[in-house]
């Protein structure tokens, strides 16, 4: 059984399947009980994108990364993954497939070391070369962590355990990065930096798919954009025409 209850779904760590989507819902439906969390949600992330994920609170953007990741599974609909179903799959097998999700609120060991906890990250590996190796680039993407490598996580800064956080999530070697909510609490120049990283992450190969309060950096990060309103896809297209539009302009751009 996976980590949700469900039977486990044997699929190969093959992402050789003829498509350029990486992730694929398809008109998905989650409860949270009686509660219909998402109705009938369809995205598509392709490779080497970056999406961003847009909408009020409560509107469904945390169920969306959550059900990718199968932490959550959907009562209805298809999440496919390079063109193969993977609802009702386990968490762990789904990052062993190449889904890393850095998630709101960072969710880190506040006791264990930064580098304890960017170990965590790569506890599906056995590729120890792999692995250090990645390991450098997480410090060389944040230096600062390498100066705080034996630090309590918990003891860190609020922009250092978001760092943390994207670089927990990296080592898992995924092929999509889910970010929930990355700038969440940081202070401006924080923010840039932070933003500044995820740029260079996705021109170095890696998918992304985003949400983030700030509207108008997401959109202005990102290639293409969804916005969730009540569960549901209200909208979606090219970052330029989502900018423009009147209607979000006022409800989430401050225009």
């Amino acid at each position: 059984m996976s980590e949700n209850g469900q039977p486990v779904v044997a699929i190969a760590a093959d992402t050789t399947t003829v498509t350029d989507k990486v992730i694929d819902l398809r008109a998905i439906d989650v409860y949270y009980g009686r509660v219909q969390a998402l109705i009938g949600v369809s995205l598509e992330v392709r490779q080497g994108e970056i999406v961003a994920l847009i909408g009020s609170n409560g509107a469904g953007k945390t169920t969306t990364l959550r059900t990718i990741s199968g932490l959550i599974s959907p009562r209805k609909g298809q999440v496919l993954l390079f063109g193969k179903a993977i609802q009702g799959v386990g968490a762990a097998q789904i990052a062993r497939l190449g889904v890393g999700h850095a998630p709101e609120g960072r969710r880190l060991f506040a006791r264990m070391t930064v580098r304890e906890n960017l170990d965590m990250g790569a506890y599906s590996r056995g590729d120890r070369a792999g692995i250090r190796t990645d390991l450098e680039r997480v410090y060389t993407l944040f230096p600062r962590l390498r100066e705080r490598d034996s630090q309590l996580a918990g003891s860190l800064s609020g922009g250092e355990q978001q760092m943390v956080a994207i670089g927990r999530a990296l080592m898992s070697a995924p092929k999509v990065l889910l970010l929930d909510e990355p700038s969440l609490g940081l202070a401006p120049i924080l923010v840039d930096a932070i933003f500044e990283v995820i740029r260079e992450i996705n021109a170095k190969g890696t998918t992304i798919l985003l949400i983030e309060q700030n509207a108008l950096l997401a959109l202005k990060t990102a290639v293409r954009g969804y916005v969730l309103e009540n569960g549901a896809v209200a909208l979606a297209g090219p970052s330029e025409e989502l900018i423009a539009s009147p209607d979000i302009q006022r409800a989430y751009l401050g225009m």
